[in-house]
């Protein structure tokens, strides 16, 4: 029987107006599934208009304008009831959901179906059966001393995986599933024995462990930036008084 990470896998990406999940939208996604390592993968891809501009540096990163979303994008409710239906089909199938960085694009498509469907993603899988494979995670929980950033790019340079039209939701998504296939196989020893469910549970707590060292990092450097360590889904802020 083959290890978990050489069987089915979904990856999910989003490409989006800035780096505020509370605040900021979607404007791109994309949903891979890949039904074992080296068959040619499922894509399905959503360009959205947000209904806000798109800042100059954000379309510098992912190269859409206003003008093409709003040309070729689609209002933004349909859309993210789409996605989130796509990412309960794999939940209810079993098959575990590769996100990069899974706090940020599971935390802005939770808020921005709040915002546009008046529902949660919990609304539409249970986040207990969602099981997610976060590269990042697994990556620094597993190689923890290596020196240098982990971004998507850094981690296919790493892992030898090609990606080819970085900051395209549909190719950073096959990339991360691919860095998560190279990850497994690089640390088969330490992986094959867990399924995918228990590794979501241990990237829980990996995670909070990750934000607790960065912050006290951020706090010896005279930082103020607070690192949630809620992983894969942020909670919602507090209510205003």
């Amino acid at each position: 029987m083959s290890s978990w990470f050489e069987g089915p896998l979904a990856a999910f990406d989003t490409e989006t107006t800035g780096i505020d999940v509370e605040h900021d939208r979607i404007v791109s996604a994309a949903l891979v599934v890949q039904r074992g390592a080296g068959v040619l993968p499922e894509v399905r891809r959503w360009l959205v208009s947000p209904g806000i501009p798109v800042p100059p540096a954000a379309t510098e990163i992912h190269g859409l304008t206003d003008t093409h979303l709003q040309r070729h994008g689609r209002w933004p409710a349909p859309v993210m009831d789409e996605v989130a239906r796509a990412l309960a089909e794999q939940t209810a199938r079993g098959t575990p959901v590769v996100v990069m960085n899974a706090p940020f694009d599971l935390t802005l498509l939770d808020r921005e179906l709040k915002r546009h469907r008046n529902a949660t993603l919990a609304t539409y899988l249970s986040l207990r059966s969602l099981c997610v494979l976060d590269p990042r995670v697994l990556d620094k929980h597993l190689d923890r001393y290596r020196k240098g950033r982990r971004t998507l790019t850094d981690l296919c340079a790493h892992y030898g995986v090609e990606l080819t039209g970085a900051h395209d939701a549909a190719a950073d998504a096959m990339a991360s599933l691919e860095v998560v296939r190279a990850v497994g196989r690089r640390f088969s020893a330490r992986l094959e024995k867990l399924t995918p469910s228990e590794l979501h549970a241990r990237q829980t707590i990996w995670y909070a462990a990750q934000a607790r060292g960065l912050q006290a990092w951020f706090a010896l450097n005279g930082s103020d930036e607070v690192c949630d360590p809620a992983w894969p889904l942020r909670p919602d802020l507090p209510a205003a008084a």
